[in-house]
């Protein structure tokens, strides 16, 4: 159970308007609908409103033009959804780990390995390595030589950071990512294919998060740089010598191809691609699954995508967009005609 704390002690640490406390106690964070005596929830969108007559919540946080749609004690803020992370945040805090390196770890003698750091099990961390202080390196974790981590950073279990990699402060990569691994590149000499050493690093600024599974290639020659406060979602590509601006969020299942460059504060939907040497400008957005083949130079929401039919449907939908040139040509041509019997008529 989480640590509780009243309304009055939540608004004294995150800020927020607090109206009819009443001093219950809060410990946990709940959906309208599961929520029980003892917890919060909260509304950010008013078609939700009709759900908090129903909530068992003891308290919710609301924005200040739904204030009066419950009895209940309620904090009033500007975005309910920022809010209710922070205070998700209150109740959850991270469980800290011990101090000091595991007996099964592996580390080499060249390493620099402040003693605030906590290094688990089976960890591997090869030579000239320098860590920051408090880092946290969870168990079956492998760090190359020559990599550098910064303070504050933690890796989840079974992380590979290959050689020469760069990680800022604050950063948080999630189980199975591999960073730093070979980019796709190959020559073509006689019907067969010579691989391109990829001989630049990844370059990852501060408080980045990398989630599970998700892959970031080396560069070719030049670095693949993550910039400040980027979130990457699960099993995400990355290709080489890509840039990827800072405080840009990107959803699961997302590719990008090598050599793309991705502008600040921009939002990729699941499953959307960006193909190699594009550029997409700072502040846009790109929905699900959406291709993205040619640069984006305005900011803006781009979408690419087709309402799902029955495969049949499908197939005539298909054939339909292939001959939209004839239908077009065939079009332009029935207006010409009919242009020339309006002469005709009217002499």
């Amino acid at each position: 159970m989480s640590q509780g704390y009243t309304l009055s002690e939540i608004s004294n640490i995150l800020g927020g308007q607090v109206n009819r406390d009443d001093g219950t106690i809060i410990s946990r964070i709940a959906s309208l609908t599961n929520a029980k005596t003892g917890e919060i929830a909260f509304v950010n969108d008013a078609k939700y409103l009709k759900l908090v007559a129903q909530s068992a919540a003891s308290a919710f946080v609301l924005r200040p033009a739904d204030a009066e749609a419950t009895d209940k004690p309620t904090i009033i803020v500007d975005n309910p959804y920022s809010y209710f992370a922070k205070i998700s945040a209150l109740l959850n805090p991270p469980v800290m780990p011990d101090v000091g390196v595991a007996q099964s770890a592996v580390i080499s003698p060249s390493a620099s390995i402040p003693s605030s750091c906590a290094i688990g099990h089976q960890v591997v961390i090869g030579e000239r390595v320098v860590l920051g202080d408090h880092v946290t390196i969870k168990n079956g974790s492998v760090i190359e030589s020559d990599a550098l981590i910064g303070s504050h950073t933690t890796l989840e279990p079974n992380v590979t950071i290959k050689h020469k990699i760069q990680i800022g402060n604050h950063c948080h990569i999630f189980s199975g990512a591999v960073i730093g691994s070979e980019g796709f590149g190959y020559a073509e000499e006689d019907g067969k294919w010579l691989k391109i050493p990829q001989v630049g690093r990844v370059i990852i600024h501060d408080h980045v998060d990398i989630g599970a599974n998700t892959v970031i290639d080396r560069g070719a020659l030049d670095d693949t740089i993550v910039h400040e406060g980027v979130k990457l979602d699960n099993l995400i590509q990355i290709g080489h010598n890509c840039i990827i601006g800072a405080h840009t969020v990107i959803a699961g299942c997302v590719g990008i191809a090598g050599s793309a460059k991705i502008g600040q504060h921009c939002k990729i939907g699941g499953a959307a691609m960006v193909l190699g040497h594009l550029e997409v400008v700072d502040h846009v957005t790109i929905s699900p699954g959406t291709m993205v083949t040619r640069s984006l130079t305005k900011a803006n929401t781009y979408t690419a995508l087709m309402p799902y039919q029955t495969h049949k449907e499908w197939l005539t939908t298909a054939a339909n967009i292939r001959n939209i040139q004839k239908l077009s040509d065939k079009l332009k041509q029935l207006e010409r005609e009919v242009n020339q019997l309006k002469v005709k008529s009217n002499p």
